[in-house]
């Protein structure tokens, strides 16, 4: 009975090898799986163990043979090709990046070095090549950006910029396109909107305060975004602002900041109550402002219109 066993064993096995070899052999007949196990220079015994999966490599090297652009990726995985690779006489397969993907990554890969919050998404691929040129009212900015990006050292004592205007004109744009251009270069920095990080600050008391805090507070080059659009307490200002910039100043950490108020309009905003006493925190909060920054006014058209 064993050896009846066995002969029936041996039977089906033969025959399922057979239906292997018979199913890797009409594959060959597709010229991009020829191509592709042609390359790979490995026995038919092998190769027609992976047959089906073989086929899905050679469907997705043939798509990267002729991508004209990532955008039209036909891939599973956009940007990446299922290959087979040669291990001791063994297949094994892996999501491989094509070139396309990999030139993508390296020149974005400054985007790692800027940290955003509450941001859209043209503001963090804002670039100074794709900065519009057309309004002669922006060009005192944009000269003083492209000039700060050109001598920036982190180790010198650099003023930021309180950067005011109308509302649309592209402020946060310049800023943002100019901290890209530094991340380039290595340089870590951050971008936050501001009235919605208080929000978010003071709903985390229980979970990652410290952590969302000490970032902004730490980091090499500070973008609060939309400063005075936010409802003043004195919580914002006296715990969080004040102790924020303070540190900054002291720690010769490039800060800048964009806003709707000039510098007397903001130190109106912060002083919450018309007591004496918040007239005076609201003067030391914009000498803070003062000293981290050089002011500059910017009026030109909307451009979210």
């Amino acid at each position: 009975m064993k050896k009846m066993d066995n002969v029936i064993e041996s039977s089906f096995r033969d025959k399922h090898l057979g239906d292997l070899y018979a199913s890797y052999m009409d594959a060959k007949k597709n010229e991009k799986f020829q191509k592709l196990v042609e390359l790979l220079k490995v026995d038919d015994k092998i190769l027609m163990k992976y047959t089906s999966t073989l086929e899905e490599s050679a469907n997705e090297y043939n798509n990267c043979l002729h991508c004209k652009s990532i955008s039209n990726c036909k891939n599973k995985v956009c940007g990446y090709a299922y290959l087979p690779k040669v291990e001791n006489d063994k297949l094994t397969f892996n999501y491989v990046a094509c070139k396309r993907k990999r030139k993508l990554d390296k020149e974005t890969s400054f985007s790692k070095n800027v940290y955003l919050y509450d941001l859209p998404a043209d503001i963090k691929n804002a670039s100074i090549s794709e900065i519009y040129l057309e309004y002669k009212e922006r060009f005192d900015v944009i000269k003083y950006l492209n000039d700060f990006i050109k001598d920036f050292d982190a180790q010198k004592n650099v003023k930021g910029l309180y950067l005011h205007g109308n509302f649309g004109c592209g402020k946060t744009y310049l800023v943002a396109a100019c901290f890209n251009e530094l991340a380039k270069k290595n340089y870590k920095s951050a971008i936050i909107f501001w009235p919605e990080f208080l929000r978010d600050l003071k709903a985390s008391f229980q979970s990652d305060f410290k952590e969302k805090y000490e970032k902004i507070k730490k980091v090499p080059l500070l973008l609060i975004d939309d400063i005075g659009a936010e409802a003043t307490t004195l919580w914002g200002r006296d715990e969080i602002l004040c102790p924020l910039l303070q540190y900054r100043m002291e720690e010769h950490l490039v800060t800048f900041f964009t806003s709707n108020l000039d510098i007397k309009e903001l130190e109106k905003h912060f002083e919450v109550s018309k007591d004496n006493a918040g007239e005076v925190k609201a003067k030391r909060l914009i000498e803070r402002v003062k000293q981290l920054t050089c002011d500059m006014e910017m009026i030109s058209n909307n451009l979210r219109k």
